[in-house]
């Protein structure tokens, strides 16, 4: 299939790694353009975080939130992977910020 694909840009909480990568395999294979998360801080990437000071642990983060914007706003859409009902603060600001550029907002669970 040779055509225009639809980009979707995943949001939720990086604990939810195997669910992510479930989610990026499927929607992929229907034909999407998946853009996921750098890195998984909350389950499997730790060593990221190890021996950085607070100030930098900062930055990196508010560079990592921003650069998730970023992907938001070169996406059709997002695909909120919030396994449980959960969504933390920074997913939550992800979603308003979707919906502030006309994204269209499904999730992996009914809300």
């Amino acid at each position: 299939m040779v055509g225009k694909y639809k980009i979707i840009t995943l949001c939720g909480s990086t604990r939810f790694k195997d669910q992510f990568m479930e989610t990026q395999k499927r929607l992929t294979l229907e034909g999407n353009i998946v853009i996921s998360v750098g890195l998984f801080g909350h389950s499997g990437d730790a060593e990221v975080w190890e021996n950085m000071d607070e100030g930098t642990l900062t930055k990196t983060k508010e560079m990592l939130d921003d650069m998730h914007k970023r992907k938001i706003d070169m996406a059709d859409e997002i695909f909120v992977i919030n396994v449980g009902g959960y969504i933390g603060s920074s997913t939550r600001s992800e979603i308003a910020y979707a919906a502030e550029k006309c994204k269209v907002i499904r999730y992996l669970e009914k809300n």
